[in-house]
């Protein structure tokens, strides 16, 4: 058995296993040395199934780990779990010598040379799994200085899978972010003070891999206009500078070689993701990269939601947007032009427009650059 730690030690090493979760197994082979048991463990412990799962231990066969988990969890007499915060072993909880004649004493404790077990409860919301230390202390009950020892940890071992629980909840939704943005059709890249990509999504990928409106040099965000890519160096020099751009709306245009238009939108972060810039990211801002183009699929849904168009409805709204006038929009949908004008004058009358142009702008201000 390694030499128990210090207390100090101990403590210092469980706020370590907060930050990292890695680490717990290595503290778990500690507190069993600090406490002086045969076996430690951190489990969580279902009161009402009687089921558990066993995350770090240490000094159990891990064939009785299985066993536990598979049979005989639900004979555990410590199911019935203690308050938050209050170290108990089996004489605490219920009547020793009928547990001596239960299973779980009989064919799992006692054959592992163990007489008694202690828990104690490590989270005090309503979870419905909560947390536990379980020691187990060989081939003598849980003694006054080994419950006391086991009673100083507590709110450390407590306060250090809060700060687990509040990392996994930020690194979720940050993972789940980063899954949005990766999605998106609209091309997304962040930018250091140097315009140096950070990050890309998958649409910016593409439009970088075309090397023509935008490319990278040396990881470095040079846009096809010398005059795009002065502005962008502009904007990108520090936070602030993405912050005035962004609040102001700033747009930089830039053209193909074909003469297609794009348009890059300055995206300033958050303040969480700028403080602390040395851990998480040296990005000061995002551009937010789009086709100026009229897509009627990724607004049709939208309009026809707002203003309860008929599919026929519908349908020549999209043919006027995307192909042309009436003659134009008969042929395509294999309609007469007479109907054609009807369903017109009702897409008129709901939209509350009177011209062809003006159907035209109503679709692009519904265009949506984030749909697929």
């Amino acid at each position: 058995m390694p030499r128990p730690p210090k207390q100090s030690e101990l403590i210092e090493n469980i706020y370590d296993a907060g930050l990292h979760p890695e680490l717990w197994g290595d503290v778990v082979v500690m507190l069993n040395a600090f406490v002086g048991s045969q076996a430690c463990g951190l489990i969580s412990k279902d009161p009402v199934s009687k089921s558990g799962a066993t995350h770090y231990y240490c000094g159990v066969d891990p064939h009785y780990i299985q066993l536990y988990a598979e049979t005989y969890a639900q004979y555990d007499p410590l199911a019935r779990l203690p308050r938050y915060g209050e170290v108990r072993n089996i004489p605490d909880l219920v009547d020793y010598d009928e547990y001596r004649r239960g299973r779980f004493y009989q064919e799992w404790l006692r054959p592992q040379g163990c007489i008694d077990v202690a828990n104690v409860v490590l989270e005090q919301s309503k979870s419905p799994c909560p947390m536990l230390m379980t020691v187990i202390p060989g081939r003598q009950m849980l003694d006054a200085e080994q419950r006391a020892r086991m009673q100083s940890l507590v709110p450390h071992a407590s306060r250090a899978l809060l700060i687990n629980k509040a990392i996994e909840r930020k690194q979720q939704r940050a993972t789940a972010l980063a899954d949005v943005v990766d999605r998106l059709n609209a091309g997304v890249i962040l930018l250091d003070a140097a315009c140096h990509i950070v990050h890309s999504n998958p649409a910016a990928e593409t439009i970088l891999a075309a090397d023509d409106v935008l490319r990278s040099v040396a990881g470095r965000l040079v846009a096809r206009s010398t005059a795009a890519s002065s502005a962008l160096r502009d904007i990108f020099r520090d936070a602030g500078g993405v912050a005035l751009a962004a609040a102001s709306g700033r747009k930089i245009p830039l053209m193909s070689h074909d003469g297609s238009h794009y348009v890059a939108h300055v995206i300033a972060l958050p303040s969480l993701l700028r403080e602390g810039a040395a851990e998480r990211t040296s990005a000061v801002g995002a551009l937010f990269i789009w086709k100026a183009e009229l897509d009627g699929r990724s607004c049709a849904g939208v309009i026809d939601r707002t203003f309860e168009l008929t599919p026929a409805e519908l349908r020549v709204l999209q043919s006027i947007v995307e192909i042309g006038g009436v003659p134009e929009t008969a042929i395509a949908l294999g309609i007469a032009e007479t109907t054609v004008k009807t369903h017109l004058h009702r897409v008129f009358a709901k939209t509350g427009v009177s011209r062809q142009a003006d159907l035209v702008k109503l679709a692009a201000g519904f265009s949506n650059p984030l749909v697929h």
